[in-house]
């Protein structure tokens, strides 16, 4: 599993100019599933990303948490996080998860952090092309990667 996170001011997801999901202050996470990933690796990094200190305290450094400053998050699946470039002109994705895996880890990653208390978790609509509008706050930017 690879995870884009971006701290975000707001972040909104469209598909066919419709806005389908949207947040204010929190985290835009771009998520790929890949061909071995399990739940428990979806479970795991959803600990990771709600316990994580990368909002400001007031002196300015990093130390509070996503559920610290009742952050949203916004979850976009991205299979070309597991593009491989290496070699010729057109990545390879042989290392993304098939649509039937991936879908459900990725529903199952937005429950997760939703039971971990992130009180408003959003989506994209996994499979459709989306439009992703975000303002990064930061900016802060981190890959995650269950490797």
């Amino acid at each position: 599993m690879r995870i884009l996170l971006q701290r975000v001011k707001s972040a909104s997801v469209a598909v066919e100019n419709e806005t389908i999901g949207a947040i204010d202050r929190g985290y835009l996470l771009l998520v790929g599933i890949g061909k071995d990933d399990t739940p428990d690796i979806v479970s795991k990094l959803a600990k990771k990303i709600v316990s994580l200190r990368l909002f400001p305290n007031e002196q300015g450094k990093f130390d509070k948490s996503l559920l610290d400053v009742n952050g949203s998050a916004l979850v976009v699946s991205q299979f070309t996080l597991f593009g491989d470039a290496r070699k010729g002109n057109r990545p390879s994705f042989i290392d993304a998860a098939p649509p039937e895996l991936a879908e459900p880890l990725c529903d199952a990653f937005a429950k997760a952090l939703r039971q971990l208390g992130v009180s408003r978790v959003e989506t994209g609509r996994f499979g459709a092309d989306m439009q992703v509008s975000l303002c990064n706050d930061g900016p802060v930017t981190l890959w995650l990667d269950s490797d």
